[in-house]
């Protein structure tokens, strides 16, 4: 008889509230479920705005929202925000997740470095954005992605400035989104708000595109479980979590 693993034990740091029940969905989702320690950080602005979103990224934010982790078991943590990390680049990426890794004793990740590893995970050359940002802030992540010569062919702005709005958004309008700024020849549509919810439509989300779909809470789910070496393969979850590299 074969012995299960135990199941793995995962800390997101969510800022605010929008759609942070894609979590406990996808860990419930999980062969065997995974225990979900989601901690919602504060910040001064509810903003798609580089100003906002850098003030909601400190490292100040991020460890006053990891203190309520310590002594939680967790065996990786994520700051599940795409935005208020890329907007701080690379350099301010590293200061996020030396921090975190060095508060909670635990290998720590970004959704905006989730991105990256999975677009290389499935091998995706060419690749579209269907941002729900303002165009300021999508083309930061455009060129995000080009530290890692991740060829952007297209991307779109849905110009919502709050993660409050965004997470109002229901199955159709996510999915016509999606659909609407897929263009042909793409190897993934990458969709990178954790303030949207995707968890529940990832399959409907790649049969409506025709390619795989990435989503900021899938990709940030992923990586959690990446980092602490219990990632496997998984129905329902995309194109990203049927083969495991």
């Amino acid at each position: 008889m074969t012995r299960r693993p135990p199941p793995a034990r995962l800390g997101f740091l969510y800022p605010g509230y929008a759609a942070e029940d894609d979590y406990p969905r996808m860990g419930a989702m999980l062969d065997p479920p995974a225990e979900i320690h989601l901690i919602h950080t504060e910040f001064m602005e509810d903003a798609h705005s580089v100003g906002a979103l850098s003030e909601m990224g400190s490292v100040e934010r991020l460890l006053q929202g990891a203190a309520f982790l310590e002594g939680s078991r967790i065996e990786s943590v994520m700051w599940s925000s795409t935005s208020a990390s890329f907007v701080l680049g690379l350099d301010g990426i590293r200061q996020q997740i030396d921090a975190l890794e060095k508060r909670l004793g635990v290998p720590a990740s970004t959704t905006a470095m989730a991105f990256a590893r999975a677009v290389k995970a499935v091998d995706a050359r060419r690749v579209a954005i269907a941002a729900t940002y303002p165009e300021d802030v999508a083309l930061l992540f455009r060129q995000f992605l080009g530290h890692f010569e991740i060829d952007v062919v297209h991307h779109s702005s849905r110009g919502i400035v709050t993660a409050a709005e965004v997470g109002t958004l229901e199955k159709e309008d996510v999915i016509d989104f999606a659909r609407q700024n897929t263009p042909q020849n793409v190897d993934a549509l990458l969709i990178p708000d954790t303030a949207l919810h995707s968890a529940a439509w990832l399959t409907e989300l790649e049969k409506a595109t025709g390619t795989i779909v990435l989503t900021a809470n899938q990709v940030s789910f992923w990586e959690a479980l990446r980092l602490c070496g219990k990632l496997t393969p998984q129905p329902s979850l995309g194109t990203l979590f049927e083969e495991i590299p």
